[in-house]
């Protein structure tokens, strides 16, 4: 932990957010393990709810004093990419922990303050929640999101068959975004017991622990010996979405949002062979805030129960070390 300059103003359309809730992810473990070289220390985290202190003089649907989410990565919401459903593709956006594209830093989540530089577009009001809300809606900002890519990119609906791979943070939402439209059977793989029982709790009607070949044949033989509708990879390495693909049943899909890591590779001959396809990538869970958060808010889904350690922002290496040994399964970060 270091102390850092306050955050200021600097174009007009910007806010400084006081962060109510932080968290780390499992992508921050990717750097912490060295597997992303970090060249020099940087300011890290991108997932916080906080209350707005101050708004640019241009800021017109944000308040000072709002409750807001933030996604996990800065977007106007106005440029093409936005409007057509991909605001992680925002033409004028970018990423806590760097400089905006006016040149001015933009903070990492996990500390006091951070500027966001399209306060209208990358933030989510919401009314005086209670605070008991507080983790659940922390989750909009990155893993529910994302999960629920997964999911709506390997074509999850009424009746489908699923499989998740990765029982982590975004697997488990994974399996409740599954849930949540309409699937019919869910399969969750997970070696950990802990993790089991809390995906049972969010809609999976099956474990597997096993992995590899053991692993695609007693998926297998849950679905007629064939595989899954739909299979969510969330772990990002090559053998996640080889077990994943291998998953999936002829003509299949798989949705993909585990930053890739450890060279993950796409096998163009077997899915050709399979008509397995593979959609998916980095979550624009901005775009989808509005229609999760009505969910959240009636306690229809409680993702934040994905949190089971809790520590203040000061014990935050005491946080990357419980997930990266795999004591928890996400840590809340409180300032």
């Amino acid at each position: 932990m270091d102390e850092v300059p306050d955050p200021r103003l600097a174009t007009g359309r910007d806010a400084i957010v006081r962060v109510v809730a932080a968290c780390v992810c499992g992508s921050d473990l990717w750097p912490y393990r060295g597997v992303t070289k970090t060249i020099e220390p940087k300011r890290i985290g991108h997932e916080f709810v906080g209350v707005v202190e101050r708004v640019g003089d241009d800021v017109q649907r944000i308040r000072v004093g709002d409750f807001v989410i933030a996604p996990f990565y800065d977007c106007d919401r106005t440029c093409a990419n936005c409007r057509n459903g991909f605001s992680t593709s925002c033409l004028h956006g970018g990423w806590w922990g760097d400089d905006d594209r006016d040149g001015a830093f933009a903070d990492g989540g996990q500390g006091e303050r951070v500027r966001v530089p399209h306060a209208d577009g990358s933030l989510t009001p919401v009314p005086d929640p209670a605070p008991e809300l507080i983790p659940h809606l922390l989750t909009l900002s990155d893993v529910m999101g994302t999960g629920h890519h997964a999911a709506v990119s390997a074509g999850v609906g009424p009746g489908k068959t699923v499989v998740v791979v990765g029982d982590g943070a975004v697997g488990l939402c994974a399996v409740l975004a599954s849930r949540r439209l309409g699937a019919e059977r869910i399969v969750a793989m997970s070696r950990h017991e802990a993790r089991q029982a809390l995906a049972r709790e969010f809609g999976a009607t099956d474990v597997v622990a096993e992995r590899g070949d053991e692993g695609v044949q007693a998926v297998r033989a849950r679905f007629d010996g064939s595989g899954a509708d739909c299979v969510l990879e969330c772990v990002g390495t090559k053998e996640s979405m080889d077990q994943a693909l291998r998953s999936a049943r002829p003509g299949g899909q798989v949705g993909y949002v585990g930053v890739p890591n450890g060279d993950p590779e796409l096998p163009v001959r077997r899915m050709f062979s399979t008509n397995v396809g593979v959609r998916g990538g980095v979550a624009p869970v901005r775009n989808y805030i509005d229609e999760l958060l009505p969910d959240v808010l009636s306690g229809a889904i409680q993702p934040g129960r994905v949190f089971d350690l809790e520590l203040p922002l000061a014990e935050a290496a005491e946080g990357y070390a419980a997930m990266d040994e795999r004591r928890a399964i996400k840590v809340l970060l409180r300032p």
